[in-house]
């Protein structure tokens, strides 16, 4: 599709919109001091009524930061291959570009982290080790599923087999559900801050792509005019 690289952009874009959004409206709406030690929890009603249906689920919550090293490991598979094709062709700015502008997707996810790290918008429901922790938005929601759809992206376009690249994205699709559903019900979130790491991996992902495609739009109309 000839324009899709400008349509996903424009969506990424509007996605992360209704992120910055949805985080005003978290520090807005039926604010109150429901959270540990008094802690203010935006959408207060509905946080607490979500929270009181699941429970704690401290089994859960262990396990899905396990997992958690899952993404890491496709991270760190994604800078072997650019660190190998740098190595080959002797050049970083020969690297392939998706790759490149891969690096520079995982440093932004990166970045988004710390930022609300520093900034903290809601405080965990539960103490982690008797700490009070920053919990929007969900930190492992956002590296599940900012790192798991690329994966999808790089196979579709770097397997050759079928059936390799279908258990891939079952894989991914199956892994990234599980994370999500296991992070959600385990307790230690509120509500909004799932929706804040999907709103927010969403809109990153789908800028990612788009640059990717546009960037690769841009090459081959420079390829033709050479040609001509």
């Amino acid at each position: 599709m000839k324009h899709l690289g400008k349509i996903l952009l424009i969506a990424g874009i509007a996605i992360l919109a209704l992120f910055i959004i949805w985080t005003v409206l978290i520090q807005t709406v039926d604010v109150k001091e429901v959270g540990q030690n008094g802690t203010s929890v935006g959408f207060s009603t509905l946080n607490v009524w979500f929270h009181k249906l699941t429970g704690l689920h401290m089994g859960t919550y262990s396990l899905t930061d396990w997992l958690g090293l899952v993404p890491i490991a496709v991270c760190l598979v994604f800078a072997a291959v650019g660190f190998v094709q740098m190595i080959k062709r002797k050049n970083p700015f020969k690297v392939d570009i998706d790759i490149i502008l891969l690096g520079v997707y995982y440093a932004l996810v990166i970045v988004a982290y710390l930022v609300f790290e520093m900034i903290p918008i809601n405080y965990r429901p539960v103490l982690i080790d008797g700490r009070l922790e920053a919990s929007y938005p969900s930190s492992t929601t956002l590296l599940v599923l900012s790192v798991m759809p690329t994966l999808i992206f790089e196979a579709e376009r770097r397997v050759k087999n079928a059936k390799i690249r279908l258990a891939i994205d079952i894989f991914a699709v199956a892994f990234s559900a599980f994370m999500v559903v296991g992070r959600t019900v385990s307790g230690v979130h509120w509500l909004t801050d799932i929706i804040g790491a999907v709103l927010l991996s969403a809109g990153l992902y789908l800028t990612y792509r788009a640059s990717v495609l546009l960037a690769e739009e841009r090459r081959n109309k420079k390829a033709e005019s050479a040609q001509e």
